[in-house]
């Protein structure tokens, strides 16, 4: 069929033709902010799941939702090498001079401006970020978000920005994603400042995303994150809701799946929303149309192998280190995790202290996490058996190696 029209869209973020079986958080969400906007209490928001769930695609349908509302937003990605503060000040200085800083009833908007530069000097932001030290031509508001201290200057500033927002009778919406990579305490303090600001009922909200690491530091977090936020859990989609994604786009373009075909595509998909658009949009390629036969969907096994390989799998483990490598081939050897600590040191050879650190990198990379203690898992779905098949001939480094 016309490759010009396939309606299928694989890619990190992309959102799909078709978003199914994903309603009822949608409409969570959409509670959530109505609530925050009508000044009732809510709670803030982490999406977790694996890759190729489709966290970055709800949360930017959640974020296009808050602006039709009327909202002020900001979508923000964490990083490995700014820290929050970093992440957040340049942010927060947008909005403000969104909310109007030159407005006759802007006195909050200018406050919080000015707490917004002491904030920014007690954490020594760098000079030019984004322009901020520039456009920052205001004195710091002394005894405001200036203690240092992470949690308490970070609730000193977003009760100051939400001030601004209640004169300019607005809401604003935080959207961050790939929060696994904050650190645990600024993860802990960003949880339990949104949390402070919804007791006081005010317009702020955070709506997150993160790979599942955000569950393990929420329950070691001291603030207790797992009982002041939200932690809606995203999985593969259900065999009727995955068959209606691919279903539903072909035949509004005058095209259908065979039920075989459809079975089988959910079959190897296993449901997951990143992997059904792959394999529709290969299988589009490849058919004569009108209709996805069986056969269409196996002759386009090849071609969706190696687009996930490239696109999906590959480019992380290419940054590895030999030891890190080792160490997830290990895993894929041992078959399906979740596996215990132990048996990876055993098939490696080596003690288990001595590959730990290797395996606390690994979850900081977000390649793979803990679902229990003392057990790892993949992020990835399908992580181990594109390891088995890419790279079982290639030669391990020594264990002992730095």
């Amino acid at each position: 069929m016309d490759p010009r029209i396939n309606p299928f869209s694989p890619g990190a973020g992309s959102p799909p033709p078709k978003l199914a079986g994903r309603s009822a958080l949608l409409q969570e969400a959409g509670l959530a902010l109505d609530r925050m906007r009508r000044g009732l209490h809510t709670r803030s928001m982490v999406l977790v799941g694996l890759r190729g769930t489709g966290k970055t695609v709800m949360l930017n349908r959640i974020e296009a939702l808050a602006r039709q509302d009327g909202a002020l937003t900001v979508v923000l990605e964490a990083g490995e090498e700014r820290s929050l503060a970093e992440l957040l000040a340049p942010a927060l200085r947008q909005i403000l001079y969104r909310l109007g800083l030159e407005a006759p009833s802007g006195n909050q908007t200018r406050r919080a401006l000015r707490v917004l530069r002491s904030f920014a000097g007690s954490f020594k932001l760098q000079p030019g970020l984004g322009g901020f030290d520039q456009e920052l031509a205001v004195d710091p508001e002394a005894g405001a978000a200036d203690s240092g201290d992470l949690a308490a200057d970070l609730f000193s500033l977003l009760d100051a920005v939400a001030a601004a927002a209640v004169e300019r009778q607005s809401a604003i919406v935080f959207c961050l994603d790939e929060m696994q990579l904050l650190r645990e305490k600024e993860a802990s303090a960003l949880l339990a400042a949104f949390h402070r600001i919804h007791e006081r009922r005010q317009p702020l909200i955070l709506i997150g995303a993160s790979l599942p690491q955000a569950l393990g530091w929420a329950g070691r977090s001291g603030a207790g994150a797992e009982r002041l936020v939200d932690f809606p859990e995203l999985d593969a989609l259900s065999s009727a809701d995955a068959a209606e994604a691919l279903q539903i786009p072909a035949r509004g373009l005058g095209a259908t799946f065979s039920p075989e075909a459809l079975t089988r595509a959910v079959e190897l998909s296993s449901g997951y929303p990143y992997f059904l658009q792959q394999w529709g949009y290969e299988a589009w390629n490849q058919a004569a149309g009108p209709v996805i036969e069986f056969g269409d969907i196996e002759s386009a096994a090849p071609r969706v192998v190696e687009r996930l390989d490239h696109s999906f799998f590959r480019l992380r483990f290419d940054r590895l280190r030999p030891r890190e490598k080792d160490y997830l081939r290990a895993m894929a050897s041992l078959g399906q995790p979740p596996l215990r600590s132990g048996e990876v040191a055993e098939r490696l050879g080596v003690k288990i202290q001595s590959i730990a650190p290797v395996r606390d990198s690994l979850i900081r990379k977000g390649l793979i996490y803990s679902p229990a203690y003392g057990e790892t898992a993949f992020t990835a779905p399908f992580y181990g058996e594109f390891l088995l098949h890419v790279y079982s001939d290639e030669p391990a480094s020594a264990p002992d190696q730095p």
